[in-house]
Parts: C-alpha cells; sequence; structure tokens
C-alpha cells in the first residue's frame, strides 16, 4: 500500500454528541488535514448515512478509503452503542457497507493525546516554568462534561497511546476548605471522585458546597457557565472562590499525573472549560498546587503544563494516528 498514489484516501472523523467533523488525513498538510465538513448529529439517523453523504460530496466513492474514526465511547468492542445519541452499529458492518480498505476506532482521548507531539506553539499555552523532555510520556486530561484522561508514550520512535479512566480516581482533599467541600459532597455521593470536581457539573458542584459552608445567602445553584462569567469578571466573590478551588484542585490532579506517569514531556490541560479563562488559571494557585509533591516535587518542578487552545484536537490527533499507521505499514 502507498499513502501517495491519488486513488488512495486516508478519511478521519471527530464524533461528538452534537456534531461530527470530517475530513482527510494529509501528511503534507500544516494542520495534517484538508477538506473539512461539519455535520448536525441530529439531522441524521446513523453514522453511515453521514459518512455516505461526505464520500459522495466529496466524489470519492471510487477510491481507496482508510478511515480512522474518533468517538467519546468506548471502541473495543465491534458493536459500539453512543454515549449521547441514540446510535449502534457494528464496526465490522460499517466498513463493509461503505467499502473501506480499512477502519480504526479510536476513543476522543486517545486522539487529543495523539495530537500532541503535533501541536505548535499557537496552538497550546504555557502555565509556569518547565521544558518538555523529548521522548519521555506525556499525560493529558480535559476537564468538560466527564474528566478525560490519557497517556503517550513514545517506543522506538512511534506515539502509543494508554488510555483509562483517570478522572474516576478518588478525589484527594489538600486545603482545610478543600476538606469541608469533600464533606458536603459526602452528603450526596456515596464516593467522590476527581470528575465530581473537574467537570462543568464539578464547577457547579463546588459552588453549591461553598454556598453551605459560608452559609451564605447567594442562589445555591448556578451553571458552570454563570459561575465562570462571574469569576472571570470579579462580580462575585464566592464564584471566584469556586474557580480558584477549581484551578487549584486540577494542579493538584495534573502533578499527580505527573508523578504516575513521570510525564516530562508535558502535563497537558483539554476540554471544553480551561480555554476559556487561560488569563485566570495563569494567575491562579494551579501551578504551585501542580509542583506541591513533598520529597518529589522536583519531578513536576521541572515538568511543564500546557493548555491546548487547538480547535479540532480530535481530527488533528486522528490524523496522527492514521498517519502513524500508514508510515509504519510503509517501512
Amino acid at each position: 500500500m502507498n499513502n501517495s498514489q491519488p486513488n488512495t484516501i486516508n478519511l478521519i472523523a471527530d464524533i461528538g454528541g452534537t456534531n461530527i467533523r470530517i475530513a482527510l488525513a494529509d501528511a503534507t498538510a500544516e494542520q495534517k488535514f484538508t477538506h473539512i465538513e461539519t455535520y448536525r448529529c441530529a439531522d441524521f439517523s446513523g453514522l453511515r448515512e453521514i459518512l455516505a453523504l461526505y464520500i459522495n460530496n466529496q466524489g470519492f466513492h471510487d477510491r481507496e478509503i482508510h478511515a480512522c474514526l474518533a468517538i467519546a465511547c468506548p471502541t473495543d468492542q465491534d458493536i459500539i452503542s453512543m454515549t449521547n445519541l441514540p446510535w449502534q452499529f457494528s464496526q465490522q458492518a460499517l466498513k463493509a457497507e461503505l467499502n473501506l480498505a480499512s477502519l480504526s476506532f479510536i476513543n476522543d482521548y486517545t486522539a487529543i493525546a495523539m495530537a500532541i507531539p503535533l501541536l505548535s506553539d499557537q496552538q497550546k499555552v504555557q502555565i509556569g516554568s518547565g521544558e518538555p523532555k523529548s521522548g519521555m510520556p506525556i499525560s493529558v486530561c480535559g476537564p468538560g462534561t466527564g474528566l478525560g484522561v490519557a497517556n503517550l508514550i513514545n517506543i522506538n520512535e512511534q506515539w502509543h497511546c494508554i488510555s483509562g479512566e483517570g478522572g474516576h480516581v478518588d478525589f484527594a482533599p489538600v486545603s482545610d476548605e478543600e476538606i469541608q467541600i469533600l464533606a458536603s459532597l459526602k452528603k450526596i455521593k456515596d464516593r467522590v471522585s476527581y470528575e465530581q470536581l473537574l467537570s462543568g457539573y464539578g464547577l457547579e458542584q463546588i459552588y453549591t458546597a461553598l454556598v453551605e459552608i459560608h452559609n451564605s445567602d447567594l442562589p445555591p445553584k448556578l451553571t458552570a457557565q454563570q459561575i465562570s462569567e462571574k469569576a472571570t469578571t470579579a462580580s462575585c466573590s464566592l464564584c471566584q472562590q469556586t474557580l480558584d478551588t477549581f484551578c487549584c484542585v486540577l494542579g493538584s490532579f495534573a502533578g499527580n499525573l505527573a508523578l504516575t506517569s513521570n510525564s516530562q514531556g508535558g502535563v497537558y490541560i483539554a476540554g471544553g472549560i480551561v480555554p476559556r479563562f487561560i488569563e485566570y488559571i495563569q494567575n491562579s494557585q494551579f501551578r504551585k498546587r501542580f509542583e506541591l509533591k513533598g520529597r518529589l516535587s522536583n519531578i513536576p518542578k521541572s515538568t511543564p503544563t500546557f493548555v491546548i487552545t487547538e480547535a479540532q484536537p480530535g481530527l488533528l490527533g486522528a490524523a496522527a494516528y492514521i498517519l502513524q499507521q500508514q508510515k509504519r505499514l510503509n517501512t
């Protein structure tokens, strides 16, 4: 197989609950993908219909198509059931129905992790000090709807992603106030994971806990967007305290990733929340808490932390994944 043949194309997609973005992976393109199109999932009955439309509209029906699709759900079984859409399909059947030469499904955080080695300085913002060490492991976590986590390791100049459910590990409070927040959450939760604080829902739970702790007469519930807007505009001190706590807990969690995986290649923050208040997190205690690891503080102190600002990390990572596969097959 020769990826340079005009008859061969590498189709990639980033499949979310609301939108699906489809493109072509291109090793020669600056962004590593071209021909991007976005479709609203609600307008279609299933994934096959959208992919078939893209292939037909682009005139690719007579090409040899290799596909890598990033999706926010488990991909280790043939049958895939999407979490936020009533879509269920067989990977093998999809490959046959679309006449694909090859088909790979990868988790959305595998895609984000695979994108990291390709990020330019314009696609990320560093928080604090530290320099990445070449070839060392890389970790990524992303507060959003949940708390995604993945790790990258380099083996023989090839990047391999180790995915998991790191966002669901037990929350470990550091400050007295965090102990109080944990006690408040324990009243309604049998178990409190980091995701219960480091997510959109988590931001709301921190705020509600602080209202209770301080016996405040503020509204007991605000949305994550309201909290972050009031905090960044300094229009609500309790919202600022909420966002400060969020940044501190995120710093501790990211520092735990650095220790667990010796991630001296860097620890990256993805997801839809943090990129909205980069200046705020730069001025927060995030980096201090990241480095606050006792006798082993030397590891996180030398490890850089970044916020990913690239708008399409899923597509970039899917491109990185399939291009690496093609390179391995062609060598």
